[in-house]
C-alpha cells in the first residue's frame, strides 16, 4: 500500500478519488458494455458473410473445373495469362464508442465483362467467361467479409483493453483506496480518543490542584 498521512484531508481527498474512480468505472462498463453489443451483431454478420463467401467459392470453383474439363488446362492458363486488372480499395475509419474501426471503401465493382478482362472474347468459350465472373463476384464478397473480420477484431481488442481497466478500477484500485480510508479513520479516530484521554487527565489535574487550593 502507497504511503498514507493520516490526516483529515488526506481522507477528504481519498473519498474523492474513490468516487472519480467508481463513476469512470462504470463509464467504462457502459462502453464495454456497447462494445459487447456491436460485437455480438458484428459476429452475426461474418457469419453470414462468410457462408456466403464459401457459397460463391464453391460456384466460382465449379466453372472453373468445368471450363478446365471442356477447353482444356491450357486454354485457362493461356487465358489466365492474358487476363490483367487490379482491385483498388480506399481505406477510411468510423467511430464506434470512441473506437475507430478500419472500413474499406472498394470500387464500385471489380466485375467486368468478355471486353475488358485483357482477353480476346472470340478466342474463349462462354464457360471461361462464366469463371471469371464468378471469381470476380468472389473478390467482392472477399473485401466485404475483410472489413467485417477486421472489425471484429478491432473491437475484441477494445473490449479486452477495457475489461482490464474496468478490473484494475474494480479488484485493485478502489479496494485500496477504501483500505487507505479505513486506515485515516482509524488513525484519526484512535488519536481522537488519545487526545480526550488526555483532556480528561488535564481537567482532573486542575480539579485536583483547586481542591487543595481549597
Amino acid at each position: 500500500m502507497e504511503e498514507v498521512r493520516p490526516t483529515r484531508s488526506e481522507l477528504l481527498a481519498r473519498r474523492e478519488q474513490i468516487t472519480t474512480a467508481q463513476a469512470g468505472m462504470e463509464l467504462l462498463k457502459s462502453k464495454r458494455d456497447a462494445l459487447l453489443a456491436e460485437f455480438m451483431r458484428t459476429v452475426d454478420d461474418t457469419v453470414k458473410q462468410s457462408e456466403e463467401l464459401a457459397e460463391v467459392l464453391k460456384r466460382a470453383q465449379y466453372g472453373l473445373e468445368v471450363a478446365q474439363a471442356i477447353d482444356g488446362e491450357a486454354t485457362i492458363h493461356s487465358v489466365a495469362l492474358a487476363t490483367s486488372g487490379e482491385t483498388l480499395v480506399d481505406i477510411d475509419g468510423v467511430m464506434i464508442m470512441g473506437v475507430s474501426v478500419p472500413h474499406v471503401i472498394p470500387e464500385p465493382s471489380v466485375r467486368k465483362n468478355a471486353f475488358t478482362r485483357g482477353y480476346s472474347p472470340t478466342g474463349v468459350s462462354l464457360r471461361i467467361d462464366d469463371a471469371a465472373q464468378a471469381f470476380e463476384e468472389t473478390v467482392d464478397v472477399i473485401i466485404a467479409y475483410a472489413q467485417l473480420e477486421t472489425r471484429l477484431r478491432r473491437l475484441g481488442e477494445e473490449i479486452a483493453k477495457t475489461n482490464r481497466r474496468v478490473n484494475a478500477l474494480e479488484q485493485i484500485r478502489i479496494p485500496e483506496l477504501k483500505v487507505q480510508v479505513a486506515y485515516i479513520n482509524s488513525t484519526l479516530d484512535e488519536r481522537s480518543r488519545e487526545e480526550l484521554f488526555r483532556l480528561k487527565k488535564v481537567k482532573k489535574n486542575i480539579e485536583k490542584r483547586k481542591a487543595a487550593a481549597r
